[in-house]
């Protein structure tokens, strides 16, 4: 029983709108769904990926309108590293990214840049096959094409993790770093000496990290985890994808979301993220959601 690789990476965001502008237009990722958090339905929870809005290529946000900045610590991830094909296309984002108002810092492999809410991004080159989503302004050889890696904070940053190695199947490299070398996709991991001030959730901090299972394994995997005496969440239903979550020992909270049933579900594949979807148990307050919510519209919608 192996991960196919990473599904998809939640952040928190204080503002939709900005969000979307970056991600969608400055980025050239496709928002593929329009819906709202479960669990509080009155926050937005956007979803960015590529063309087909694929597990592996997925960034999504919970929306907290006017949320403070928060701050990575220890227990927190601090750095995501988004993948491109290749040194020539570290050139094109950092002319790009300089005219957005966000410029990068780096060299001839990587350039670090961050989002509207302080997010830490990363521009990596990557030989995976790509991922990637279709811009009238980015040409597809310089297209964000893979989601590679996510750094996080740790007490322990250079000691050895056994549930990642011992029960997730991650190959650990040295030092404070791993690798999942999933079934459909490879993912880097790794753990930093934390700061000594206080992690902080809030715009800008990282919510969650999920990992990819067929939907065929999931139980076992929720079995796998109980019996290493770790606390796991029951099954829920995401409508896009089933999941359960529990903390790895450093602190990071993890999820491991079915592949299927996919974005398209509830939405025909042409025009996703176009409207609000919400979810079965939410319908019923459509219309007080639709006039509380600001409104976000998709680029690819506006433009059409």
């Amino acid at each position: 029983m192996n991960l196919a690789g990473l599904h998809h990476v939640t952040m928190i965001t204080g503002d939709a709108r900005k969000n979307v502008a970056f991600y969608a237009d400055l980025l050239g990722l496709r928002l593929v769904k329009k819906t709202v958090n479960f669990d509080a339905p009155e926050a937005y929870h956007l979803y960015f990926g590529d063309e087909h809005g694929s597990p592996g290529s997925i960034l999504t946000w919970f929306e907290f309108a006017g949320a403070p900045r928060g701050r990575a610590g220890l227990g927190m991830i601090h750095t995501l590293q988004l993948g491109v094909p290749s040194e020539a296309s570290l050139d094109f984002w950092a002319e790009r990214l300089a005219a957005g108002g966000h410029p990068a810092s780096g060299g001839r492999r990587a350039l670090g840049f961050e989002d509207s809410d302080g997010l830490g991004l990363e521009l990596v080159v990557s030989d995976q096959a790509p991922l990637r989503a279709e811009h009238p302004e980015i040409p597809a050889e310089h297209a964000i094409s893979s989601l590679e890696g996510a750094r996080a904070y740790s007490e322990y940053a250079g000691m050895p993790e056994s549930v990642l190695t011992d029960l997730l199947g991650f190959t650990h490299l040295g030092d404070g770093d791993y690798e999942l070398a999933g079934t459909r996709r490879r993912f880097r991991w790794g753990y930093d000496p934390a700061p000594a001030i206080a992690g902080r959730q809030g715009a800008g901090s990282v919510h969650h990290i999920a990992w990819a299972t067929p939907d065929e394994d999931q139980l076992a995997w929720q079995g796998r985890i109980r019996a290493a005496g770790a606390y796991v969440t029951e099954v829920r239903d995401r409508d896009y994808f089933r999941s359960i979550y529990f903390r790895e020992p450093r602190g990071v909270l993890f999820e491991i979301a079915t592949l299927g049933p996919g974005f398209a579900v509830d939405e025909d594949p042409d025009h996703l993220g176009e409207e609000l979807r919400l979810p079965k148990q939410h319908e019923h307050l459509r219309a007080r959601l639709e006039a509380s919510l600001t409104p976000v519209e998709n680029p690819r919608r506006v433009a059409a």
